[in-house]
């Protein structure tokens, strides 16, 4: 009996690995995949009252790092509606993984005062509908 219980049991595993190994090929021939695409690393350097680039665009719900670096002082990088902050200390590398789920135009900057000017440093992540 368990002779026969161990062959029922192959027989089942044996059609559900070809059924998965199958559907995968399908997918794999249909030009899906589903490995996720690496992200972006977007570089960002801060320095007194600016960001370079101050203007960056991004499709919705791209994956992107934000590698992010200071050249005189200790700024801070914020970004309201998504609810990220960060300090970008000179000398060390910030690095902010990151998603835009929504589409428009979504402003980052400053908050940590660096100077009369400091209320002017900041940009614009526009993010392309998909």
């Amino acid at each position: 009996m368990r002779s026969s219980r161990r062959q029922f049991l192959r027989r089942i595993l044996g059609s559900s690995g070809a059924v998965l190994c199958g559907g995968s090929l399908l997918a794999e021939a249909a030009g899906e995949t589903s490995q996720p695409q690496p992200a972006r690393v977007i570089r960002i350097e801060a320095k007194k009252f600016t960001y370079t680039p101050n203007e960056i665009a991004i499709q919705q719900g791209e994956s992107v790092i934000l590698d992010l670096t200071a050249l005189d002082f200790v700024h801070g990088f914020n970004i309201p509606d998504l609810h990220v902050r960060a300090d970008i200390v000179p000398g060390k590398a910030t690095r902010l993984p990151l998603q835009f789920p929504s589409a428009g135009k979504i402003s980052f900057l400053c908050d940590n005062f660096c100077g009369s000017g400091h209320e002017e440093m900041g940009g614009n992540f526009n993010v392309i509908a998909s």
